[in-house]
C-alpha cells in the first residue's frame, strides 16, 4: 500500500503530450475491438439469411470468439515481456484487421467461424497489452488521466454498437460492419509505429506452459458457462457444469501458479489492497451491475414498454450521454475527495440510480426516465474509471504486465457474470409468476437484485485506507 509521500501529494499532472498521445491511440484501437463486438448481434438474421442458415446457428460466431480470447488473453503479459509490448500490440491489430476483412467475405458459416476464431485472437492480446503500453508510458500522476481516456471505448461502444450495426445492416449490408475495421486498422498500425515506444523486458522468463494450458482451459470453461447460462432456457446442467469445471480448474492454475518460481502470471499483484479489491473483490461485483444494466434497459424498454428498437435506443443513448458527462470531472473529484470516498458514495448513488430504474413503467414522464439515465450514466463513468485506475495505484513496474493481464480476465468474467445474473433473475422472476413472457414485475425484480449488488459493493470500498491510492489521486487526506 502507497502512503503519503511529497511525491504522493504533489500536484496531479496533466497528461504530457506524448503519454495522451499513446492513450488516445490505445484509445482508438480499443473502440474498434469492442464496437465490433456490440454491433455484430443486429446482423445475426441477416448473416443467417445470407448463409441460408437459422440466425439460432449464428451464435456460433459470438461463442468461437470468446473462447479463442479467453484461451489465449493470458498469454498476452507474456509475450508482451517477451517480445514487446508495442510488437504484440501492432500483432493483435493486424490479426483482428485481416480477420475482420475476412469475416466481411465470408461465404458460409464455416469460413465465418474460422475467421471469427482469428478475429479473437487478436482481440485476446489487444485489451491487455494496450493496456500495459499505456501504464509503461504514462507516469503515476498521470494515470487517472491515462485511464480515463482509454476506458471511454469500454462505455461508448456497447451504447452506440447495436444503433451503429443496425444503421449500417439496413442501409448498407451486414459485410460493412467488419469492413469497416479495415481502414481503422490500417490507421492504428500506422499510428502505433509511428508514436508508440517498444519497451520490452529484458529478462523474460521461458513460457510456463502448464500455467498457460490451466489458465486457459479455466478461463475458456468459466466463460462459455456463463454465456451458456444466459441462453439455456431453463436448461441449466451443461451451463453449471461448465462453470463448476472451468472454475475448479482454475483453482489448480492458482496453486500452479502460485507455486512455479517463474509462472505465467505473477500473483503478487493481489496483495496490494488497492488492486485485490478493484479487480477480485468488490470491484469484481460492482462490474457485474455496471454490466448488466446496458442489457437489462433495451429489453425493458422494448419487451415491457412495447418501444421499438429506435426509441429505446435513443433512451440508452441518454445513458451514454451520462458517461461523457462525468469525464471532465473525474480527476479533479478524485484530487479533492481521494478513491475511498469517491467509491463508496459514487456507488451507492450508482447503485440506487439502477434500483430507480425498476420504478420505470410505461406512463413514466420521458423527462423523468432521462433524467435517472443521464445520472446513472455519470455514476457509472466516475465509478468505472476510479475502478480501473486505482487497480494500478500500487502494482510495480515488474507487476504491470501479469496484472493487466489478470485485471483482464477478471472483467471478462465480471461482464458475462453480469449478463447471467440479471437473466437469471428474469427467468427466475417470470417462472415464479408462470407467465408466458417476461413483465414489467420481473424487469423490477432484476433491478432491484443488480442495484443491490453494487449497493453491497460500494460499501465494501469502506475497507480501503483513507490515503489508498494517493500517490495517483494527488488526493490529501486531512489529519485524523
Amino acid at each position: 500500500m502507497s502512503t503519503a509521500t511529497n511525491e504522493a501529494t504533489a500536484p496531479v499532472r496533466t497528461l504530457s503530450k506524448d503519454s495522451r498521445l499513446v492513450a488516445l491511440i490505445v484509445a482508438s484501437a480499443f473502440f474498434m475491438q469492442l464496437l465490433d463486438g456490440a454491433i455484430i448481434a443486429t446482423s445475426l438474421p441477416q448473416m443467417a439469411h445470407s448463409f441460408g442458415i437459422q440466425p439460432l446457428e449464428m451464435s456460433v460466431g459470438i461463442t468461437v470468439y470468446m473462447l479463442t480470447v479467453a484461451v489465449f488473453m493470458p498469454l498476452s503479459g507474456w509475450m508482451a515481456d517477451r517480445f514487446g509490448a508495442r510488437n504484440i500490440f501492432l500483432l493483435a491489430i493486424l490479426v483482428f484487421t485481416l480477420a475482420s476483412l475476412a469475416c466481411g467475405l465470408s461465404q458460409n458459416l464455416t469460413q465465418f467461424v474460422l475467421a471469427r476464431a482469428v478475429q479473437g485472437l487478436g482481440g485476446a492480446m489487444m485489451t491487455p497489452v494496450g493496456r500495459i503500453v499505456v501504464l509503461r508510458q504514462a507516469k503515476k500522476t498521470e494515470l487517472v488521466h491515462a485511464i480515463a481516456l482509454i476506458s471511454w471505448p469500454a462505455l461508448f461502444a456497447p451504447v452506440i454498437g447495436p444503433l451503429v450495426g443496425g444503421f449500417i445492416t439496413t442501409y448498407a449490408s451486414w459485410r460493412w460492419n467488419f469492413f469497416i475495421n479495415v481502414p481503422l486498422g490500417a490507421l492504428g498500425l500506422f499510428l502505433v509505429s509511428r508514436f508508440v515506444p517498444n519497451h520490452r523486458d529484458v529478462d523474460s522468463p521461458p513460457l510456463d506452459v502448464r500455467g498457460f494450458v490451466l489458465s486457459a482451459l479455466g478461463m475458456s470453461g468459466l466463460l462459455y458457462g456463463l454465456e451458456s447460462f444466459v441462453h439455456a432456457g431453463g436448461h441449466y446442467l451443461m451451463p453449471l457444469t461448465l462453470v463448476v469445471t472451468g472454475s475448479l480448474i482454475g483453482l489448480f492454475a492458482v496453486r500452479h501458479l502460485r507455486r512455479a518460481a517463474r509462472p505465467l502470471l505473477d500473483l503478487t499483484a493481489f496483495r496490494a489492497p488497492t488492486f485485490a479489491i478493484s479487480t477480485l473483490s468488490a470491484g469484481t461485483y460492482f462490474r457485474m451491475s455496471i454490466n448488466a444494466t446496458p442489457f437489462l434497459l433495451p429489453l425493458l424498454f422494448q419487451v415491457g414498454f412495447g418501444m421499438t428498437a429506435l426509441a429505446a435506443g435513443a433512451y440508452v443513448l441518454a445513458y451514454f450521454a451520462g458517461n461523457l458527462g462525468m469525464k471532465t470531472i473525474t480527476t479533479p473529484t478524485l484530487r479533492r475527495f481521494g478513491f475511498r470516498k469517491v467509491l463508496f458514495v459514487n456507488g451507492v448513488l450508482a447503485a440506487l440510480s439502477i434500483m430507480a430504474c425498476a420504478a420505470f413503467t410505461p406512463s413514466t414522464p420521458e423527462y423523468l426516465i432521462t433524467a435517472v439515465l443521464v445520472f446513472a450514466g455519470l455514476t457509472r463513468s466516475m465509478q468505472f474509471t476510479a475502478l480501473n485506475t486505482l487497480a494500478f495505484a500500487d502494482v510495480t513496474a515488474a507487476q504491470r504486465s501479469s496484472a493487466s493481464t489478470l485485471s483482464s480476465m477478471l472483467q471478462q468474467v465480471s461482464m458475462l457474470l453480469g449478463v447471467a445474473v440479471a437473466a437469471a433473475v428474469l427467468n427466475a422472476s417470470q417462472s415464479l409468476h408462470a407467465t408466458p413472457v417476461l413483465t414489467l414485475v420481473d424487469f423490477r425484480a432484476a433491478f432491484i437484485v443488480i442495484g443491490l449488488i453494487a449497493l453491497v459493493s460500494a460499501c465494501s470500498f469502506l475497507k480501503l485506507e483513507r490515503h489508498a491510492g494517493a500517490e495517483v489521486s494527488g488526493h490529501r487526506p486531512a489529519a485524523a
